[in-house]
C-alpha cells in the first residue's frame, strides 16, 4: 500500500488566508492566488476555485472576516469549512499569507483539521438578535454606573438604601431630581413603601441630600437617556427574537402546552416576548429545557440562539462540554503533564450562569453538590463542574428527552452519608477493624 507524502495538496481541496484587505487561495497544482475583499472579489474567487476543482474550502476563524466569505461559498455550491486557528500550526521557519494558506490546503487535504461548529442560517440570525441584546444590556449597565458615579461625586447615597439604582423607585427619584426637586423629604416619598419601611423615612431622606452641581447633574441626565435609549434597543431586538423563534417554530409540528404554573419567571432582564417558553418548546420539539435546576425561559432562549435545537454535532454529553470549555484539558506527552487553560464560549458561560443561581439555592441537589464541593476544591472548580453537570443535563433533555426530578437537598446529602459510610466500612475491614454505629456501641 502507498502511503501518501504530508507534502502536497490533495486535489478538489483548497484553503483560504483571510485578511481585511486579501484573501490568499491556495489549491493543487497552481501558484497561490490573492483575492480582494469586496463582493465582486469574493464572486472572482468563486470562479478561480470553480475553474481549479476544488469544491471543499477550509479557512481560519478570523473575527467575524469569514462570515462575508462562508455564505458567498455556500451559496455558490461549495463546502466551506471554518476551524481553529490553534489546530493548524504553521511548520517552522518564515511566516507568511503564503505559507499559511498552503499548509493549511495540506492539512486540510489530508483530514488533518477539525471543523468548527456552525449552527443553521436562519438559528444564525436568531444569534445575532440574541448577541444584540446582550451587548445593549451590558451597555445600560453601563449607563447605571455612571449614574451612581454622578450620585456619589453629589454625594447622594439612595443607592446604599435601595438595591437597584434604575428600579421603578430609583428612576422616580433621578426623573424628580432632573425636574429641579431638591426636597429630601419630597423625594422620599417617592420610594416604595417596602423601602420605606425597611430603611425608615429618616436614613432615606438623609441619603438624598446632596451637594447640586450642574455638570454632575448634567452627568445624569445623559446617563439616564442613554439607559432608556438602549432599552428602547433591547425592545427592537425582542421583536426580532420573537418574530424569528415564530418563523423557526412555523415549520415544526405543534406541541401540547404546558401548564403556565410550571413555567419560571424571569426576575431580570425578562425579555418582551409573549409566550416566550411556548415558541422555545415547539422549537425544541415539545422537550424543556427550563425544568433543569438555574435554567429559565431567558436561558433557555439565549442557549437556543447560541446551539440550536439540534445538538447532534456532538456525538456525547462528554464531547459537548468539552466543546463548551467545562471539561478538564489533558495535555500530555509521556510522562510530561501540563495545564491548558480552558476555552471560553458564550455557551459555556450560560451554564455558569446557571451554576451561580445554583450556588444561592437552599433546597437543590446540585446546590448541596456545589457547597460540598468548593468545602474540598474551592469556588472556581465548584462552579465549573456544576456547570459542566447542567451541561450534561441540558444534552440528556435536547436529545433524548429526559426528563429532570428534582430530588431535593435532604436526600442528596442521605445519599452522601450513605456513600461515605460505605467507604469507612471498606477503609476499616481493609484495616481489620469493624465500623460500629454509636448507638450499637452504647447498648453493647
Amino acid at each position: 500500500m502507498k502511503i501518501k507524502q504530508l507534502d502536497t495538496i490533495l486535489a478538489g481541496f483548497a484553503a483560504l488566508d483571510l485578511g481585511a484587505t486579501s484573501i490568499h487561495a491556495a489549491t493543487a497544482d497552481t501558484p497561490v492566488a490573492v483575492f480582494g475583499t469586496t463582493t465582486a472579489e469574493l464572486r472572482r474567487l468563486c470562479a478561480w476555485l470553480t475553474t481549479h476543482g476544488a469544491r471543499r474550502v477550509a479557512f481560519e476563524a478570523t473575527g467575524v472576516y469569514w462570515v462575508p466569505v462562508h455564505d458567498q461559498l455556500q451559496a455558490a455550491g461549495f463546502e466551506p469549512m471554518l476551524f481553529h486557528g490553534a489546530h493548524a500550526r504553521n511548520l517552522p521557519g518564515k511566516k507568511s499569507d503564503f505559507s499559511d494558506c498552503q499548509w493549511h490546503a495540506v492539512l486540510f487535504s489530508h483530514g488533518l483539521l477539525r471543523a468548527c461548529f456552525i449552527p443553521a442560517e436562519e438559528v444564525r440570525a436568531l444569534r445575532a438578535y440574541a448577541r444584540l441584546r446582550e451587548d445593549h444590556l451590558e451597555q445600560a449597565a453601563m449607563c447605571v454606573a455612571h449614574m451612581q458615579r454622578a450620585f456619589d461625586c453629589m454625594n447622594v447615597r439612595l443607592h446604599t438604601v435601595i438595591s437597584q439604582l434604575h428600579g421603578v423607585s430609583g428612576l422616580r427619584v433621578i426623573e424628580a431630581i432632573l425636574a429641579d426637586e431638591r426636597d429630601p423629604k419630597a423625594l422620599a416619598a417617592l420610594c416604595d413603601a417596602q423601602i420605606l419601611k425597611k430603611h425608615g423615612a429618616a436614613v432615606i431622606e438623609a441619603s438624598l441630600e446632596g451637594h447640586w452641581q450642574e455638570h454632575h447633574l448634567f452627568a445624569l441626565r445623559q446617563a439616564l437617556e442613554a439607559y432608556r435609549f438602549h432599552h428602547g434597543q433591547i425592545a427592537g431586538c425582542d421583536a426580532r427574537i420573537e418574530a424569528q423563534l415564530r418563523a423557526l417554530g412555523a415549520a415544526r409540528p405543534e406541541v401540547a402546552p404546558v401548564d403556565q404554573k410550571k413555567i419560571k419567571k424571569v426576575r431580570h432582564n425578562a425579555p418582551r416576548i409573549e409566550g416566550l417558553h411556548g415558541h422555545l418548546h415547539r422549537l425544541c420539539g415539545g422537550r424543556d429545557a427550563s425544568v433543569l435546576p438555574g435554567l429559565t425561559p431567558l436561558g433557555w432562549m439565549k442557549l437556543a440562539a447560541e446551539l440550536g435545537p439540534d445538538l447532534s454535532a456532538w456525538p456525547n454529553a462528554k464531547a459537548f462540554t468539552s466543546w463548551l470549555g467545562l471539561a478538564p484539558n489533558r495535555h500530555q506527552s509521556g510522562q510530561r503533564r501540563k495545564r491548558v487553560p480552558r476555552r471560553h464560549t458564550r455557551a459555556g458561560q450560560i451554564f455558569r450562569e446557571a451554576a451561580q443561581s445554583i450556588a444561592r439555592s437552599k433546597h437543590l441537589a446540585l446546590g448541596g453538590h456545589y457547597r460540598r464541593l468548593r468545602g474540598r476544591r474551592g469556588e472556581a472548580v465548584a462552579m465549573v463542574a456544576t456547570a459542566r453537570k447542567v451541561a450534561e443535563l441540558y444534552y440528556l433533555a435536547m436529545t433524548r428527552g429526559l426528563d429532570y426530578v428534582e430530588q431535593g437537598l435532604e436526600r442528596y446529602e442521605a445519599h452522601c452519608r450513605e456513600q461515605e459510610q460505605h467507604r469507612l466500612r471498606k477503609f476499616a475491614a481493609r484495616l481489620g477493624f469493624n465500623l460500629v454505629p454509636k448507638t450499637e456501641a452504647k447498648n453493647n
